[in-house]
């Protein structure tokens, strides 16, 4: 109980005088942040969310020049967006893992929903799940199963890999770190968070694990778990609610930029970790 105690004392005092908007413009929560609409916020924090993985900088120029692109108002222009015509205008923007064609491929898939249910929140809405772990196995499925052959030709056989790595499955153990970090935006209204749908209380978010998130839980004691799945994120999410409920992710953008800003040394080291503000024995 003291242990636990401790922890949440230091989280408290950690997130209390964390600096969000100093480090807003170091994630990809930037993006959103640019617009002023429901619909725009949404689409452009489903692009950033979906590219952000490997370096910052890396994937902040690929985001960036995509939603240039796309003019003042993203939504508008996934309405309207046909890939067969449209396509060269994104030509040549690939990142890591995704091809042109599966940049391309999102945008149509994201053209899709517009068209069929005016938002994400309301295709999210539609599969009248009560978590998020079936509502993303819901999702994923949904977004799998569609025709791309408007974008892939109609000679392709399955998706891509590329395509399949923006919509990972918690049904296959994926922690789905950029699907809950998006879920996160959306659904917190505190900090730096938007707060736009009223699909799911922030008490039912699971943390969007990364490397960072799970180094610094396991220093913390928040999870026994070393491998970086689903079943990880949730007993962290578990953990954290002993400490706030109501809100457990609140912690989730502090302590991850505390991870990427290197002022967590990646090693175990009494004389390194001492000096941290997260040490458990100050």
């Amino acid at each position: 109980m003291e242990q636990t105690y401790n922890v949440k004392q230091i989280l408290d005092r950690f997130y209390g005088v964390f600096d969000f908007n100093e480090r807003l413009y170091k994630d990809p929560i930037e993006f959103p942040h640019r617009y002023k609409t429901q619909h725009d916020i949404e689409i452009a924090g489903f692009i950033a969310a979906a590219l952000a993985y490997g370096k910052v900088g890396n994937f902040k120029t690929i985001i960036d020049a995509i939603l240039a692109k796309m003019g003042n108002t993203p939504a508008d222009f996934l309405y309207e967006f046909n890939p067969e015509k449209q396509a060269k205008t994104f030509q040549g923007i690939r990142y890591r893992f995704n091809t042109n064609d599966d940049i391309v491929a999102l945008l149509y898939i994201l053209h899709i929903i517009l068209s069929k249910y005016d938002s994400v929140e309301n295709l999210f809405k539609s599969f009248n799940a009560t978590t998020v772990y079936d509502t993303l196995i819901s999702f994923t499925n949904y977004i799998l199963s569609m025709d791309m052959s408007a974008v892939y030709g109609h000679q392709y056989t399955e998706l891509p890999s590329g395509l399949k790595q923006f919509f990972p499955s918690p049904s296959k153990g994926s922690p789905c770190k950029r699907l809950n970090m998006f879920l996160r935006w959306m659904v917190r209204k505190k900090d730096i968070d938007f707060g736009l749908w009223q699909l799911f209380l922030p008490s039912d978010l699971i943390i969007p694990l990364d490397v960072h998130i799970a180094r610094i839980s396991k220093c913390l004691g928040l999870t026994k778990r070393k491998t970086n799945e689903w079943r990880t994120a949730s007993e962290i999410t578990e953990s954290l609610k002993e400490f706030d409920p109501s809100d457990p992710l609140k912690y989730d953008f502090a302590l991850c930029h505390y991870g990427i800003s290197g002022n967590c040394k990646a090693t175990r080291d009494e004389r390194l970790c001492s000096s941290c503000i997260l040490y458990l024995n100050k």
